[in-house]
């Protein structure tokens, strides 16, 4: 007879439970899962203490930290961490969010911008690793690589690497653009990219944008921010709705006391709303040499002169300019808005000055009429008599048969009113 075994049986079945049991360690992922962060780090520092190998542990402890709302202990495993020689990259983003959500803004865009900067370091330096182990063989390898190198230097060495690859690397066209713009080189720009085609309209791109900027501004956590106003603010501007951009830009304008940028943007919704002296007030108070030399800032300086009288000052303002970037528009704004408001003398200098650079018909009629308008505000009193002697000499740079039969006329008055000429 055998004895029972029915006993030894559990017996052996609960030993094995319990080996499995103690088999079975806790995964970092299991905690995870459940965001129990508690136990989570508790089985990090275990792991870290113990000399067991697991990959990013510090990084996982200053991530469980930061999810207790121990963020003093996160902050001190990432400045750890970023003190290493083999730092990952990402530390410094972690860091900047960590000194973000604390408040700490300026310091959080330092760690940003030092990620970008290793980051960009890190590729610079496998690039050129890569140029120097490659063959002859891989010559487009090394072109697509040195146009990298470009890139990621922030465009050092732009303009002795990228002509040559304009119609190898079709990017490359495009990065020698972005290089232009920054350094102002608008010509040399606008050169590479003027028989391009563009694939979307810039009315589709200006579509978006204000979609965007109203997406922000009307947002419920952004519409009350000065960030959200100025959205809104961007919005109507590109809608030409002049009076709300108003109503938002006066609402954040004690918070923009001396930004040229925001006085820019100001200036103009005046003007466009026809508020020319604030406007003009306004315009002379920007101080950035890049804006004074924009073409919509003197075109729209140069409008509310002359819609305040103040015509000679946009003449000086035109010729102050040492290389006008569109001498043609802004002499043709001057000349147009000086006729309406019947400041003709300026009107007539205008015309002149574009009749000499064009022989264009249009501007002999508009000089002509602006001479004509000049002699009747002579005989009304309201213009010096001594202007004539001007008026002649640039009635006479046109070989016009009309010329003669109106000089005969002023000079006649001229005579009979014993004005010298």
């Amino acid at each position: 007879m055998k004895p029972a075994v029915g006993g030894e049986a559990s017996t052996s079945s609960n030993e094995k439970k319990r080996k499995n049991k103690a088999k079975k360690i806790p995964r970092l992922e299991d905690y995870l899962n459940q965001r129990d962060y508690l136990g989570a780090l508790t089985l990090l520092e275990f792991q870290r203490n113990g000399g067991l190998s697991v990959e990013h542990v510090d990084l996982w402890i200053g991530f469980c930290a930061f999810h207790l709302g121990d963020h003093k202990r996160a902050m001190e495993e990432y400045k750890a961490l970023t003190l290493r020689p083999e730092c990952p990259v990402e530390v410094w983003v972690y860091l900047g969010c960590l000194l973000f959500f604390l408040g700490l803004y300026k310091e959080a865009e330092e760690a940003a911008l030092k990620g970008l900067s290793s980051h960009t370091i890190h590729c610079s330096t496998e690039l050129k690793n890569l140029i120097d182990i490659s063959s002859s063989s891989f010559q487009f390898a090394k072109e697509l690589i040195q146009h990298n190198l470009v890139v990621f230097r922030g465009g050092e060495g732009a303009l002795q690497v990228l002509p040559p690859l304009i119609d190898v690397i079709s990017e490359a066209r495009l990065n020698l653009v972005i290089y232009y713009l920054r350094q102002d080189d608008i010509q040399e720009a606008y050169k590479l990219i003027k028989d391009l085609e563009p694939t979307t309209p810039q009315r589709d791109h200006l579509k978006i944008a204000q979609q965007f900027f109203q997406l922000v501004g009307g947002s419920a956590s952004e519409c009350d921010t000065i960030p959200g106003r100025q959205s809104m603010a961007s919005c109507f501007f590109l809608l030409k709705q002049f009076e709300d951009v108003l109503i938002y830009l006066n609402s954040v304008k004690s918070y923009f006391y001396n930004d040229d940028t925001f006085s820019f943007n100001y200036a103009q919704a005046k003007a466009a709303l026809g508020n020319y002296r604030e406007a003009e007030e306004v315009f002379l108070l920007i101080q950035n040499e890049k804006i004074k030399n924009d073409y919509v800032y003197l075109s729209w300086l140069a409008r509310c002169y002359i819609m305040n009288q103040k015509a000679r000052q946009a003449w000086e303002l035109y010729l102050r300019l040492e290389t006008p970037s569109d001498p043609f528009s802004l002499l043709q704004l001057i000349a147009n808005d000086c006729y309406k408001m019947g400041q003709f003398y300026y009107a007539a200098k205008a015309f002149d000055a574009l009749e000499r650079l064009d022989q264009n018909p249009e501007y002999w009629e508009g000089k002509r009429g602006a001479c004509v308008g000049i002699f009747q505000l002579i005989l009304a009193g309201r213009e010096s008599r001594e202007t004539l002697k001007e008026v002649l000499p640039m009635l006479r740079s046109t070989g016009n048969p009309q010329v003669e039969y109106i000089i005969r006329i002023m000079k006649k008055w001229a005579k009979d009113n014993r004005v010298a000429l």
